[in-house]
């Protein structure tokens, strides 16, 4: 109930912000709106620009648990550059230099996204040699030698993501798994592989039959759909090498837990402060501060094991976005090797 009551709690935040956006609209995009703005409208545009440029963005950053400087800045230059497109310009003449400073500040971060792009084009000879050389898997290595390598921002993780996707969509069909000591599988017992081939089907069935029913319509809309859905097939492919070529890993220092490239953890054993393996508590729905580690089936599943954190671990998922997480729930092919010795190293390094 109390979860609940939170999430409810924070949604206001989203439903003020569409609120502060549908009215600021309805003002001078509806007849109801264009009769009551007075002759002078500048003290109504300045109300609006207030609204945009910095309720808006504080209601989303509140909304998203976000609040910090360096959104609010970047929040403002989104709210300055969403006013020229949503107040007409007829309006906005006595302001038009206050807009161009939100194109400004977003022109500057782009330069800067772009430089540090660049960089990773540099650095990418050194990671590659890097990962090259690593005893991890390469979801993991990749990861940690670009972090070593560059500092971490939003759009490296995005374009790092994307490299991983190509590389297992197009590079590993021809290799076997690697093997190393202390491994399971997590989908070999499940139908994760063939919901996958599933999807990849449907989306190709769907593309001939969307693609055929627009290209007569609407061209652009017709290219665009055939884009996403190549996308689509290119990911659902390199998600099952991902899986294949990254079982759970079990090393003396940490535990290495991927699930294809939807979401990866790696947790040091003095991290974990207690297995969970009693059947009626694997049964209960997983609360929220947990990641899992199951593969999809046509069946209902529940988790061999949860490991419970002594504190919060930062995991990657989809598009490399992190996420802290308080307990990990894992089901594995090989359960009775696995927990002997999950066990085994979970008390060498508890003693």
């Amino acid at each position: 109930m109390m979860v609940l009551k939170r999430t409810l709690n924070r949604h206001v935040f989203l439903f003020l912000m569409m609120l502060v956006l549908a009215s600021n609209y309805s003002l001078y995009h509806t007849p109801f709106g264009l009769q009551v703005l007075p002759e002078n409208t500048n003290i109504i545009v300045i109300a609006s620009m207030f609204d945009l440029a910095f309720i808006a963005p504080l209601l989303l950053m509140a909304w998203k648990r976000k609040l910090n400087w360096k959104n609010f800045v970047i929040g403002i230059a989104g709210g300055l550059i969403t006013i020229r497109f949503l107040i007409p310009m007829e309006y906005l003449k006595p302001f038009e230099a206050v807009i161009w400073i939100g194109f400004a500040v977003e022109g500057g971060l782009f330069l800067l996204e772009i430089l540090v792009i660049v960089t990773l084009v540099k650095y990418l000879p050194r990671i590659i040699r890097t990962v090259k050389n690593s005893s991890l898997p390469v979801i993991f290595a990749f990861s940690k030698a670009v972090d070593d390598q560059i500092k971490s921002y939003p759009v490296i993780r995005i374009i790092c993501s994307e490299m991983l996707m190509f590389y297992y969509a197009f590079a590993t069909w021809r290799s076997s798994p690697q093997s190393w000591t202390n491994v399971f599988t997590l989908h070999k017992k499940s139908s994760y592989m063939a919901m996958q081939i599933m999807l990849i089907h449907a989306v190709i069935i769907e593309t001939a039959g969307l693609h055929w029913l627009f290209h007569e319509k609407s061209m652009i809309l017709s290219v665009i759909l055939l884009i996403i859905n190549v996308y689509t097939v290119i990911f659902l492919l390199g998600d099952i090498q991902a899986v294949r070529h990254n079982p759970a890993l079990l090393t003396d220092e940490k535990i290495y837990l991927s699930l294809g490239l939807m979401k990866r953890i790696e947790i040091k054993w003095s991290d974990i402060a207690e297995i969970i393996e009693e059947p009626e508590q694997l049964k209960q729905k997983l609360p929220k501060n947990t990641i899992d580690f199951i593969a999809r089936d046509f069946e209902e599943v529940h988790p061999d094991v949860i490991l419970k954190l002594k504190r919060p671990i930062e995991a990657v998922l989809i598009l490399g976005m992190k996420k802290e997480f308080e307990q990990v729930a894992i089901r594995v092919d090989e359960l009775a090797q696995f927990k002997a010795v999950l066990k085994e190293k979970f008390k060498m390094k508890n003693k």
